[in-house]
């Protein structure tokens, strides 16, 4: 280990370098030039993925003192993350131009905040100490609160912004007091310390298991789960469509990755404590988050209780790692849990750039009968939400159903069929309100003849969007390889 070895850093060194540039650029710049912003973050999100790709092949790499690790995990989460704010700036373009986010009253915020919070997502990733973890999980979400409020003028963007903020603070306190805790056990806020310690069982077992519960508590608040998803409905519905994308994407491949950092690397010998807890979260979630989406009329608001199921199932994967003592399986389940997070995250922003799609200026398609008769108006896009939706229910040959199925052959090779039966009767119940959504797209009249108008750069993006989520679940092969040879060579270190 070299404590001043900075080429595992590189990428986030120049993702401030960068952004602190665009920022100030960004202040010369008219309104009329608002694109040169635009261009400059793309360019930035390239070099960043250019940087980390050349760390693929390489050993773990730990530097500041093992605070910071560079391992294919990390390195993977990090691509995704570039992937899911790259895409969710193009979309929201000529959206957020619309509405005035890109005037001259906020200027180039909009991609610069983008930017901090992608930055605090890298640093959480990453980080193998927990104040690392938690300074990066703060960047990140302080970022988003501002973004949730950035239309100062909007009553209900200013409202959902202040929900975010008090309940995120609230789960930061709780993650907070389980660290602490946790180090009063130990004696150690480093990661590989904290295992080492805890695997020989040196610690109060009473207080590492309050600790615990906390710091699962602030975890499920950042993965959305019940029943700590009371924000997600509210910010999600209140939030300019731009900012919900940005919430409902990248947060939630950082947030799979200080699960598997905090839980997994950190507090394994604990597993069978915190997979209870997961138990009863991933169970919760499933039913709070599709029953409640059956009466949602707002497609935000279903979207949001969506999301919760979504990753309540993701948790089933966490599940299947240690049992009865073996964790043979544990490369396995972990490996599902990601490839089914990435999955979500590309559907997601599909379906979400569908929304902003149908979008103009005093128009938001928020409601589910805004959908109505898309078949007519444009065959393609509606084929591409139809494709959606399937992924997200489930329904071959989409990336959706791949995933659901991994995690599935996960839990059964656990033995654990009750669980999964439990799982494929609440996805089924997730079925009505997907399934609603495409039929009010083929079978409905539409009640908006107003010709859909997008840059070329977001029709091309979109189509692209819908054909990986199709072409994902006809050959899951190198992607999968791709998530359990990162968890297999990050777990092995």
């Amino acid at each position: 280990m070299d404590n001043m070895n900075f080429a595992p850093v590189y990428p986030e060194i120049f993702l401030v370098i960068a952004t602190s540039a665009i920022l100030l650029i960004d202040m010369f710049l008219s309104d009329a030039k608002r694109h040169v912003t635009f261009l400059l973050t793309l360019g930035a999100l390239l070099v960043c993925g250019l940087l980390t790709a050349s760390q693929f092949g390489e050993p773990n790499t730990y530097t500041f003192n093992n605070m910071f690790v560079s391992d294919p995990m990390s390195n993977l989460l990090k691509i995704f993350c570039y992937v899911s704010v790259a895409v969710t700036l193009i979309y929201s373009r000529q959206y957020a131009t619309d509405r005035g986010m890109l005037g001259n009253t906020i200027g180039g915020e909009f991609y610069v905040m983008a930017l901090f919070s992608l930055l605090g997502a890298m640093v959480m990733v990453s980080g193998n100490n927990f104040l690392i973890i938690y300074l990066g999980l703060e960047l990140m979400t302080l970022a988003l609160y501002a973004l949730v409020a950035l239309r100062r003028g909007n009553p209900v963007s200013t409202e959902a912004a202040m929900k975010y903020f008090v309940l995120g603070a609230m789960a930061s306190g709780f993650l907070l007091y389980g660290i602490s805790m946790l180090y009063g056990a130990t004696g150690s806020l480093n990661l590989n310390e904290v295992a080492t310690e805890v695997a020989k069982g040196s610690g109060n077992r009473t207080v590492l298991v309050f600790g615990l519960v906390f710091l699962v508590a602030g975890l499920a608040f950042k993965l959305s789960v019940a029943p700590f998803h009371m924000w997600v409905p509210d910010v999600y519905t209140g939030a300019p469509t731009a900012v919900t994308l940005l919430i409902a994407a990248m947060p939630k491949l950082a947030a799979f990755g200080i699960t598997i950092r905090l839980l997994v690397e950190g507090l394994f010998s604990l597993a069978v404590d915190w997979q209870q807890m997961l138990l009863l979260l991933a169970v919760l979630s499933m039913a709070v988050g599709n029953i409640t989406a059956i009466v949602q009329t707002n497609l935000k608001r279903m979207l949001a209780y969506s999301t919760i199921g979504q990753l309540g199932f993701m948790l089933l994967g966490m599940l299947t790692g240690v049992v009865n003592g073996n964790t043979a399986m544990a490369a396995n389940g972990y490996s599902s849990a990601m490839f089914y997070v990435v999955a979500y995250v590309l559907t997601t922003l599909g379906t979400f750039g569908i929304i902003m799609l149908l979008a103009r200026a005093g128009f938001e398609a928020e409601n589910i009968d805004d959908l109505k008769g898309l078949n007519q108006r444009s065959p393609w896009f509606a084929f591409v939400m139809l494709v959606l939706m399937f992924s997200l229910t489930g329904i071959p040959p989409t990336v959706g159903f791949y995933a659901k199925l991994a995690v599935l052959q996960a839990v059964l090779s656990t033995g654990q069929v009750w669980l999964a039966v439990v799982a494929v009767l609440l996805s089924l119940i997730g079925a009505f309100y997907y399934l609603r959504v495409v039929k009010v797209m083929y079978f409905d009249e539409p009640t908006d003849e107003t010709r859909i108008a997008a840059t070329t750069d977001m029709r091309v993006t979109l189509g692209l969007n819908g054909v990986a989520v199709l072409a994902l679940g006809i050959l899951p092969g190198p992607l999968m390889a791709l998530c359990a040879d990162a968890i297999v060579r990050t777990l092995a270190a």
